[in-house]
């Protein structure tokens, strides 16, 4: 995928949004070509520099830009030149899909293995043990415990669960060929 396609791309986009969050998305959406410094970027992009730093720095923490440093000889200031990295963005999203699918699995293996009650005064959900120790009344407002069906929260998974193996084996198919 041609670097400008990565960047129209609204996986892509999300993907960094959720990352630097809106006042670090002008960074992040328009990376400049070379090195640049971070007084330069809020220059041309109008931001303040706290802002691009953060950006920078978030982006450089999950190996989506790099820096190296120079130091004046007179006056012994550093100054940091940045480098974008957009080029990782498609193994770093699969490897989130790895884990979110990981984490799916995890909490749907509980909620299989456990049986939920719940408070319908409070919305407090309880599994049996505790519900057990609490005499199945409500700790918070004395109200009965009622054994919860989570029939939909597991079909939800199992379908989200279904869905994200089907799009790493796709991904994979591509990258295997």
């Amino acid at each position: 995928m041609a670097f400008e396609e990565l960047l129209e791309d609204p996986v892509i986009q999300k993907y960094l949004h959720e990352l630097v969050g809106p006042r670090g998305m002008p960074v992040a959406a328009a990376p400049p070509d070379g090195e640049v410094t971070d007084e330069e970027l809020a220059e041309e992009l109008g931001m303040e520099l706290n802002d691009v730093r953060r950006a920078l720095f978030i982006l450089y923490e999950n190996d989506l830009a790099s820096y190296r440093r120079l130091r004046d000889e007179e006056s012994g200031w550093l100054t940091y030149l940045w480098t974008f990295e957009y080029e990782n963005i498609p193994e770093q999203l699969q490897e989130e899909m790895h884990r979110l699918l990981a984490a799916l699995e995890t909490r749907h293996e509980y909620e299989l293995d456990n049986e939920f009650y719940l408070c319908e005064s409070c919305g407090i959900r309880f599994e049996f043990g505790e519900a057990m120790e609490f005499g199945f009344q409500c700790p918070e407002c004395g109200s009965s415990l009622d054994a919860m069906e989570n029939t939909r929260l597991v079909d939800a998974m199992e379908s989200r669960i279904e869905r994200l193996q089907k799009q790493l084996n796709a991904e994979s198919a591509q990258v295997e060929v």
